[in-house]
């Protein structure tokens, strides 16, 4: 392996600007990634182009495509710092409403796509549409990130209100949708769901046709793309929410069948290793609803509760800052790199906003806001059912 020194680095930034001439005037059919450079040296370019650019470079030939879609890819760039955020949203489209004496309003529709934040550049823009798909994303669909992978998962058909067991997925390696295998057993809606973000997602939960809470559980490889049903939960969890924390998947709060609405404060572990669930009876402090819950990239879990934005230390809920005010109806809670992003309204009708908060700046006994408005474009300011984040 050749040390990468400073001087190879400039190479890259130089020869960064000619790249689509080089892919032109080279034949590529050798197992050289770049002519004239060993392999080790031809891949710390690789690793460095943008997201935008890997469907590009993935076409120029063979081993380029073979290299950029092989998992120790995404690892080396990861380890190396090269890998970036992206959020992925299922939104609301957003209409424009005009009302008497010239006056008109932005609202949510009932019609849902995909949109991706950049929070490096502040980029807001639509994916292409599931091509099976052309009247919008199902309602209440999930949607959860593994490696390169996008995962829409469930959901009611927009047209006729069928609940859908399908699974879509898009690879940002390729730019392109795949159908994976559907979800088996009977009809499920707002199940809970998550993923390890490398390999496996996990079904939780949710109501079948009936009404009825569940305690049954899934989990899909997507390498495989198989699903496999793993030992029931011991309480039924409908609208739970499915956390990978500590190397294992938690499914918080939720509510049984005789109990609608009324959400419990405990949450069961599932140890992959040893397939065993653990239930771990006060989790979550407090009878609420736990759809904003999420692991931090310092490893701790996040939630909103009563206008707060609450850590988890140890077996305690401490508050870490107060929701802006023009968040008090909270959407969904994310976070990247020592920040959480919020997302929401003061009112039910009114366009989502988003504020960022920066860790580092606040400590967990802090009142102080400290939170930066994000610049969202009125057509990324509908309603949002389900969102995830990816390192590309």
């Amino acid at each position: 392996m050749h040390a990468i020194s400073n001087s190879n680095i400039c190479a890259y930034e130089f020869l960064k600007p000619k790249i689509s001439l080089i892919f032109c005037s080279f034949n590529f059919s050798h197992m050289d990634l770049l002519p004239g450079l060993p392999n080790d040296i031809a891949l710390e370019c690789l690793i460095r182009l943008p997201l935008d650019q890997f469907f590009k470079a993935a076409s120029v030939c063979s081993n380029w495509k073979n290299e950029i879609k092989h998992p120790a890819f995404r690892q080396r760039r990861k380890s190396s710092g090269f890998t970036r955020p992206v959020f992925a949203l299922a939104q609301a489209m957003v209409t424009t409403i005009r009302k008497p004496h010239g006056v008109t309003t932005l609202s949510s529709t009932q019609f849902y796509r995909l949109s991706l934040y950049d929070p490096e550049k502040g980029n807001w823009y639509d994916l292409p549409p599931i091509p099976e798909l052309v009247e919008g994303l199902p309602m209440f669909c999930r949607v959860v990130g593994v490696g390169s992978d996008l995962i829409v998962i469930g959901g009611c058909d927009p047209v006729n209100w069928r609940v859908m067991d399908s699974v879509f997925i898009y690879n940002f390696i390729s730019g392109s949708w795949r159908r994976g295998a559907d979800m088996p057993g009977d009809q499920r809606l707002f199940f809970g769901c998550g993923s390890d973000f490398e390999r496996f997602v996990l079904v939780a939960g949710g109501h079948d046709d009936g009404k009825n809470a569940l305690k049954s559980v899934l989990l899909y490889d997507v390498a495989k793309d198989e699903w496999v049903t793993l030992p029931e939960m011991a309480m039924e969890r409908d609208e739970c929410k499915c956390v990978f924390h500590r190397g294992k998947f938690h499914v918080i709060g939720g509510y049984p069948t005789h109990a609608q609405g009324q959400f419990q404060r405990s949450a069961e572990v599932f140890d992959l290793a040893t397939q065993q669930w653990c239930l771990e009876e006060d989790f979550l402090g407090a009878d609420t609803c736990p759809q904003t819950c999420l692991e931090g990239d310092d490893g701790r879990l996040y939630m909103c509760q009563d206008g707060d934005v609450m850590v988890k230390c140890d077996a305690t809920w401490r508050h870490v800052a107060e929701l802006p005010a023009e968040i008090s109806n909270v959407s969904y809670l994310t976070a990247w790199q020592g920040k959480l992003l919020t997302v929401g309204n003061a009112r039910f009708d009114e366009l989502h906003r988003g504020y960022e908060l920066h860790l580092s700046n606040i400590s967990t006994s802090s009142k102080e806001k400290t939170w930066t408005k994000v610049d969202i474009p009125d057509e990324y300011c509908g309603h949002i059912q389900s969102v995830c984040c990816l390192e590309i």
